[in-house]
């Protein structure tokens, strides 16, 4: 686990920034070539104020490809994609859904983590375009070499980013779009979304909801396979 970084505020100026995403990615990559790569990526401001990259993980050959916004908090400390309360709450929709999570390769389309100090936490704070644009070879690469039969967008931003930028979750959530970059692609909300529901009743009904989406996008494939070629 990595060291958590100072919960201070914003630095006096902005940070040098690196080389773009395109001069870091390897003539001939692979998802480890690429996992490296991206380690030591500088290309947009959050890199400063994150403790790490934190990079897709997954079968290499996963036949669904999920990709969120960013990592949140409990993410950029221990360096996983999805390990903190939104990613609990994916695993529990997976399982109702019927998607064995084991099978399924999750990512960002910004991989380090942008936050505001409110107290002594550190408050996720939304990545502007710039950043999404800055970061999204990353993810894309990872899509071109995982090859998922269905890409799953979670969230605005990451639908935004990959379906188009007047794409909006809450009129097509659950539905399949036209794509170059996978066979089938939809998206549905942020399982962040659902924790931060009004009240339990709320709550409840957008779980539900949730899962229904996962259900219906998954049945598009059919039953994935049980053991994919390649591992985390």
């Amino acid at each position: 686990m990595a060291d958590r970084p100072p919960r201070s505020g914003k630095p006096a100026k902005a940070p040098p920034l690196g080389p773009p995403v395109s001069d870091l990615l390897p003539d001939r990559p692979s998802l480890s070539r690429v996992r490296e790569a991206a380690a030591g990526c500088r290309a947009c401001v959050p890199y400063a104020r994150a403790t790490q990259t934190v990079f897709g993980e997954g079968p290499r050959r996963a036949e669904i490809m999920m990709v969120g916004e960013q990592p949140g908090d409990v993410e950029d400390v221990e360096g996983h994609p999805f390990v903190g309360p939104a990613g609990r709450l994916l695993d529990r929709a997976l399982e109702q859904a019927g998607i064995d999570r084991r099978l399924v390769y999750v990512t960002n389309v910004v991989k380090h983590f942008k936050w505001e100090p409110r107290g002594k936490r550190r408050i996720h704070k939304r990545p502007d375009g710039a950043e999404v644009a800055a970061c999204r070879p990353w993810v894309e690469t990872e899509i071109a070499l995982v090859k998922p039969r269905l890409l799953v967008c979670l969230g605005a931003v990451a639908a935004q980013a990959l379906i188009g930028r007047t794409f909006k979750v809450s009129q097509e959530r659950g539905r399949f779009v036209p794509s170059p970059l996978a066979p089938l692609v939809a998206a549905t909300v942020h399982p962040s979304s659902i924790l931060r529901a009004r009240d339990d009743e709320t709550r409840r009904a957008e779980m539900d909801r949730f899962v229904e989406d996962l259900r219906t996008v998954a049945a598009g494939i059919g039953n994935p396979p049980r053991d994919p070629a390649g591992s985390r």
